[in-house]
């Protein structure tokens, strides 16, 4: 299961996930989006080294980022 889903058409390219991520995991996609804008991506070897710290979800003023966790036992 992924760990962070960025919902493309929702985000608007502000970039701030980009510098929240402690890690720098997340990058600008190369590609417009519907809408006009270069959305935020993250590459599967990526979301390997990422640890759903959620930062980039807090950051996000579009709400385009959802952060899955692994529930411990």
């Amino acid at each position: 299961m992924p760990k962070v889903v960025i919902d493309e058409l929702r985000c608007k390219g502000c970039a701030l996930c980009t510098t929240a991520c402690p890690r720098g995991l997340i990058k600008m996609s190369d590609k417009i989006n519907r809408q006009g804008f270069i959305p935020a991506v993250i590459s599967e070897e990526d979301l390997e080294k990422c640890t759903s710290c959620a930062l980039c979800a807090q950051m996000c003023p579009d709400v385009a980022i959802t952060i899955f966790r692994e529930i411990k036992k």
